[in-house]
Parts: structure tokens; sequence; C-alpha cells
């Protein structure tokens, strides 16, 4: 394996690595103090497409961790991006949350439903069969299918809720088209966060707690990647995937001394 410049810049999956079940994974706010304080640029990055970077700093402030808003990515943010570069001033009927709606006015974007160049879908805690419905009429007659992310389950206190990934597939089996994914595993997230904070995958690290997405999309990307054990995948789930993170750690709490 060839020689990887130091880590420069960091990227890091949220949920797993620095917050699970609701909780701050112990030392994982004073690893965030530890990077603000070093100049290093960094990412926080989600799949999540429900939340703005707003809310999303709002609600890892009351966890303890003091992340600014700017340095939250989102796979809402990278898709109204992509769409942005593919089709400036494009227009999209969306199915999704402030954190999708907000980011595709961002980016000038026209949300309708008569005819439509995209049909854009997101995570949504209310699924609506109308608007299921409607998109599968306007891909039907022509619309583009996108969606967030692949995830087909996401967590909640009661247990797993069907996620983006789950109803892509039931639009997909309605209309035989498949969409486009740019959330994580696509390397399209991870260049578009590494375009943000000008950073270089030669120097970048990516630190994730799933071989599926996580480690898989830095891989791509070329980034360093580094698999945490306070998450989804532990070291036995390791050995079943074709590729290999860089490196296995504990949490994030064992790269302080490297910041």
């Amino acid at each position: 394996m060839r020689e990887r410049k130091p880590v420069q810049s960091w990227l890091t999956d949220m949920d797993g690595v620095l917050v699970h079940e609701g909780q701050p994974v112990p030392g994982a706010p004073e690893f965030i103090n530890r990077l603000r304080a070093s100049g290093k640029p960094f990412l926080v990055l989600t799949n999540n497409s429900i939340y703005t970077p707003r809310d999303l700093q709002a609600r890892l402030a009351r966890m303890g961790f003091e992340v600014p808003e700017q340095a939250i990515w989102t796979a809402a943010l990278a898709t109204a991006q992509f769409l942005a570069d593919q089709r400036p001033g494009g227009t999209a009927y969306v199915i999704g949350e402030a954190g999708l709606t907000t980011a595709m006015h961002a980016v000038g974007y026209i949300l309708t439903d008569f005819a439509p160049d995209y049909v854009v879908l997101g995570e949504t805690r209310t699924y609506s069969f109308e608007a299921i419905t409607k998109a599968v009429r306007l891909i039907e007659a022509g619309a583009r299918f996108i969606c967030t992310n692949p995830d087909v389950t996401g967590p909640s206190n009661e247990g797993l809720l069907p996620a983006a990934g789950s109803v892509a597939a039931m639009i997909s089996k309605a209309t035989g088209v498949e969409p486009y994914f740019v959330g994580k595993p696509n390397p399209m997230m991870m260049r578009s966060a590494l375009n943000t904070i000008n950073a270089h995958s030669e120097s970048t690290a990516m630190i994730g707690d799933r071989m599926d997405t996580d480690i898989l999309c830095g891989l791509e990307a070329g980034l360093e990647t580094i698999l945490v054990l306070t998450g989804i995948s532990n070291k036995t789930e390791v050995e079943r995937y074709p590729y290999r993170p860089s490196r296995i750690i504990n949490s994030v709490v064992d790269l302080m001394d490297e910041i």
C-alpha cells in the first residue's frame, strides 16, 4: 500500500461516530473541539436530508457539540449542488422536508408539480401516498428521478423507520425508472464535501461507522478511511467485505493525538 500524505482535512459521519442513539459518543465533543482548535478544515457529514445545517447545529449543541453551521454537509446540500451543476435554474417536484427544500431554493431551483425537470425524493417522517403517486406520474411523463440517499431504513426511538431508499424502490417498481442517488456511498457526496472545504483527497481522512456507506464512499473518492466501532459495523463484519478501511479504531477519541 502506498504511503499517504499526512491528514490535513477531516470528514466525519455524524450518527454512529459522534452521536449514538441520541447521545454523544464519549469523548466526541472533545474531539470536535480539538478539530476546531487545530484550524484544520473539517466537515460533519450526514445522509439525512430532513434538517438544515442550522437545525443540525442546534441539535448537536444540545448534546454538547460546538460545530459551526458551515461545517455541516448533508445529502440535501449535495443533491441541490449536483442539480445546480447539471441544470442551473431548473425545476423540481420535491418530496422531503425543510433541509431539502431550503437547499433547493438556495441554489435557485423552482419547486413545482407542473412538468418539472426532476422529481427529487428525500427523507421525511410523513411520506404521503398522494405525493408518491404524483411523483410516479411525473416520472412517467418524463421527469428525471433523483434521490438524496439510498438508505432503506432510518433509526427512531421506537425502532427502524422506512427511509428514502425504500420509498425510491416503490417508485422505481411503479415506473421502471431507477433514481440517481447523490448521497453516500456515491463518491459524489465526498467530492462535493472536499470542494466545499477546498481539500484534496490525498490528504483527507473519512471517519465512519458503516462499511457499506462511509468506508466505501471514502475509498472510492480516494480518501484515507477510518472505521470506528461505536456504530453499525464491527470487526467481524469487516471481513465479509471485499474492501477494507485504511484502519479500524475503537472511537474518535483514538484520533485526538493526530489532530
